[in-house]
């Protein structure tokens, strides 16, 4: 398996420190706001190579972060009235339903920046004591004159950054020794949330909090680092340089980066009017749409969002779900073998091996011959995946599978060859996060039912059930509205 890391510029061959695992950070939002679909791409993109690494037998660490002290969280809190940690937890659970909707796998560890204060501290302090930071009225810096590999990632002019290029630099330049030196820890303002610190009463610069959970929870060498194009510089370059002269090796092996995403050719933003949430999106499309076309391109092209497109990617996704559909009606039509019962109880998504004697077993000699073709697009898709998780082979791959299957497969075939193959659709779909098969429709009175529930279980102050039951209604499209006149749901 190939990677493309940021840091070499260049395609490696992905070996990673401990074989059989993986050690995996990838920054989260900052949760101020819905996420938007810019968000949504390192989500869907990294969680994607996490599930095929997992697909090839790799134990995967997976850890993403949630940022809930930032200038905005503040902003937004102020503006409301209300605390700075409610507006964070508030957006981290409906971050979490979004992520739910776009089959987004909680990764292993979520750690918030507001818990990681002491290890921050910690952090600082030994760079101080290594020389690499100064405090200036309660304010410590980074001397990034001091390590000579500032700038190895970005692959930037370091003297043209100095001298003209301001825009890019942080702000309070005049006490700094360097216009490069960035922010560890800052005072805190009036009405600000701070921690007791041995330079001021304050909070942590966003670049420390990232380093500071990635040892903590992979250690102080990682194998991936990941995130959106735009973290290359300053943040990631600054983690960089802040990790590897605390800990004196080197941060990570691998540095991996997602395109921009592009609304109708431009740039997203709130001025232009064309900035959408994901929960936006959700209200028009399934979750899975969105995924389906966010995986249409590599990780590493730009790519533009477009209604045509989405629809597109809605196409796709039901001529996928329809030849899935399709083999279940012909196993149903089908004589022979039984379909295998492990199949039945997991809805047909097999983990077995494709090539075993039960999968084989109930099929005729013809059959078995020809379920090499079918094994060959499996190879075809883990080429693409292999070669820096090129998303849009293995569609590619996946739609010759379907195309093969829709052809070649009839209710003449035995059950277990129909299943095989159905089984195989779905398990490829999988480790893209794509769900193969349709969602069973609620019926509208299975969601009163559910929002009456629903609504006991906050007025018994069961919380956490409630929130279950939005999830689970959510995954099924359908959203909930609380009004002062009740509660009013409507399907995606």
């Amino acid at each position: 398996m190939k990677v493309y890391n940021t840091q070499s510029k260049r395609k490696e061959e992905f070996v990673p420190l401990v074989p059989g695992k993986v050690s995996m950070y990838v920054c989260g939002p900052t949760v101020y706001n819905f996420i938007h679909i810019g968000n949504a791409r390192p989500m869907i993109v990294f969680d994607t190579a996490r599930r095929y690494m997992e697909h090839k037998g790799y134990e995967v660490n997976y850890v993403s972060n949630f940022t809930d002290v930032d200038d905005k969280i503040i902003a937004k809190a102020i503006e409301e009235g209300v605390t700075a940690q409610e507006i964070s937890e508030r957006y981290i659970a409906e971050c979490k339903k979004d992520m739910a909707g776009m089959n987004v796998k909680p990764a292993t560890t979520h750690p918030l920046a507001t818990q990681e204060i002491g290890g921050m501290i910690e952090m600082i302090q030994t760079l101080m004591d290594k020389g690499y930071a100064y405090n200036v009225d309660g304010t410590v810096y980074f001397r990034t004159k001091k390590f000579k590999d500032y700038g190895k990632l970005s692959h930037k002019n370091l003297d043209d950054l100095r001298s003209g290029n301001r825009s890019l630099l942080v702000t309070g330049e005049d006490q700094k020794e360097d216009p490069l030196d960035f922010v560890l820890w800052k005072p805190k303002k009036e009405g600000e949330p701070s921690w007791p610190s041995p330079w001021s009463d304050g909070r942590p610069g966003w670049h420390i909090e990232c380093s500071v959970m990635a040892k903590k929870y992979l250690g102080e060498e990682i194998d991936i680092h990941a995130g959106g194009e735009d973290l290359i510089f300053p943040h990631h370059e600054n983690e960089i340089a802040q990790s590897e002269c605390c800990n004196g090796k080197p941060f990570a092996k691998y540095w991996l980066h997602n395109a921009f995403l592009n609304i109708d050719n431009r740039k997203m933003s709130k001025s232009l009017g064309n900035f959408f949430t994901v929960r936006e999106i959700s209200e028009k499309y399934d979750l899975q749409v969105l995924r389906f076309f966010m995986l249409s391109a590599h990780y590493r092209s730009p790519l533009n969002f477009s209604a045509e497109l989405m629809e597109a990617s809605a196409n796709g996704l039901e001529r996928i779900r329809n030849a899935v559909s399709n083999l279940g009606y012909l196993l149903e039509k089908a004589d022979g073998a039984q379909a295998r019962e492990s199949a039945e109880k997991d809805g047909g998504a097999s983990t077995a091996q494709n090539t075993t004697a039960e999968q084989n077993a109930g099929m005729t000699e013809a059959e078995r011959a020809e379920l090499a073709n079918v094994m060959a697009f499996e190879t075809k898709f883990d080429e693409a995946m292999d070669d820096d998780f090129n998303t849009a082979d293995a569609i590619a791959a996946i739609f010759e599978l379907v195309k093969y299957a829709n052809s070649n497969v009839s209710s003449g075939n035995t059950k277990a060859f129909i299943q095989a193959v159905r089984d195989e659709i779905i398990k490829l779909c999988d480790v893209l996060g794509i769900i193969a098969e349709e969602q069973q429709e609620l019926l509208d009175t299975e969601i009163e039912k559910l929002i009456q529930e629903r609504q006991e279980a906050r007025k018994a102050k069961n919380f956490a059930r409630a929130d279950e039951i939005r999830n689970q209604l959510l995954e099924q499209g359908i959203t909930l509205l609380d009004t002062r006149e009740g509660v009013k749901w409507k399907r995606a």
